[in-house]
């Protein structure tokens, strides 16, 4: 899944739930229950989501609704084999940014 955010320290909650397409409370619920989510929270008490931590909801996200794991079963993966469950991440997203550029190029041609 491709992401249209702009580049910036902190995401909101909001902003998260636009771009995946996703109620904010999934997003929420989401944090709570997955421990490579740590999203700072301001005075107010408001999440406030890193690149890093978009990082990783990709990946959840990646797990939970495109290839069908059960929470239980994608906090499994996550653990056992995170190192390798991210490069291989970073790859499709690269593959898809790239996949994005090339459509883009055709379409103008």
């Amino acid at each position: 899944m491709h992401l249209d955010l702009p580049e910036k320290r902190y995401y909101s909650i909001g902003e998260l739930a636009k771009a995946f397409n996703v109620n904010a409370s999934l997003i929420r619920f989401w944090d709570k229950e997955f421990d490579i989510l740590k999203p700072k929270k301001n005075a107010k008490g408001n999440r406030m989501f890193t690149p890093e931590d978009v990082k990783n909801l990709q990946l959840i996200y990646h797990l939970v609704k495109e290839r069908g794991f059960t929470l239980e079963g994608a906090k499994i993966h996550l653990k056992e084999a995170q190192k390798k469950t991210l490069d291989k991440f970073e790859i499709i997203r690269k593959l898809e940014a790239i996949k994005m550029q090339l459509l883009n190029m055709k379409n103008e041609l």
